[in-house]
């Protein structure tokens, strides 16, 4: 059975969500996308300890620079999931790409649209 996700979601993989740095996620607004959510395993079952753990709290200093800068923290998710949970993962997928419908565009896209 193959699940359908909405098509303008863009999956990175990384070995741990704990290898997400700040700097990953805000790099991903800078060059236009309109939201990023980060999947990681379910809390106390990372297989590299507390990855997760830095992944959420990253995720959250994330959350306040863009709502500092403008761009709106509520653009920045951290979900948890099973690896058996694929059909919560296009769940969570469509939940994020409507969220990000409301929201409309990336203020940073659109600014460097307008001076164009």
């Amino acid at each position: 059975m193959r699940l359908q996700y909405p098509a303008d979601i863009k999956v990175v993989r990384v070995p741990c969500t704990g290898k997400v740095d700040v700097l990953h996620i805000l790099r991903a607004f800078e060059k236009g996308a309109d939201g990023v959510y980060v999947v990681g395993c379910m809390e106390g079952d990372c297989h590299f300890n507390k990855g997760n753990f830095r992944a959420r709290k990253r995720v959250e200093q994330a959350k306040a620079i863009l709502d500092t800068v403008g761009v709106g923290g509520e653009r920045v998710r951290m979900y948890n999931l099973s690896s058996s949970e694929a059909p919560r993962f296009v769940e969570y997928a469509k939940e994020m790409d409507q969220r990000i419908r409301e929201l409309g565009p990336n203020p940073i896209k659109t600014k460097k649209a307008k001076a164009a």
